[in-house]
């Protein structure tokens, strides 16, 4: 193939890109942000935390303008989940859980959200992993 054909042939598929992200438009996709693994340390009663995040967004026509403004900026929600952990004393992970939780319904247009924080090393006598806690919100009305 010369230069002028893999020209012609990118225009198509992009002229047929155009057309599947037309066709997506339609009602009942919904896009779902995840964050996983997200390592806190604070000062306070749970001094070590590993976060992961599922945002529930619903619709958004960042499925068709590929553009950050029509979604979450997941490192804006991380940068926020730092703050709101290093903010606050947390004794508990249930209320560090749900303090985000809260925080990310306030701050963005989203349907629901979850929130589970883990501590790699409890301060248990017994052999144990770790220890988990989940929050799970939906947005109201």
């Amino acid at each position: 193939m010369d230069g002028e054909e893999n020209g012609e042939d990118s225009e198509d598929l992009d002229d047929d890109e155009r057309d599947l992200d037309e066709d997506r438009e339609g009602p009942g996709e919904s896009v779902t942000v995840e964050i996983s693994g997200l390592s806190l340390y604070t000062n306070h009663g749970v001094s070590e935390a590993v976060l992961d995040l599922r945002i529930d967004i619903g619709e958004t026509s960042a499925t068709v303008t590929d553009s950050i403004d029509d979604t979450v900026d997941y490192a804006e929600v991380c940068q926020l989940v730092a703050l709101i952990a290093q903010q606050r004393s947390h004794k508990t992970l249930e209320r560090l859980c749900s303090t985000i939780a809260d925080r990310l319904l306030a701050d963005y247009d989203v349907e629901s959200v979850w929130v589970k924080a883990t501590k790699p090393e409890p301060p248990i006598a017994l052999s144990v992993d770790e220890v988990s806690v989940e929050v799970w919100r939906e947005a109201e009305g």
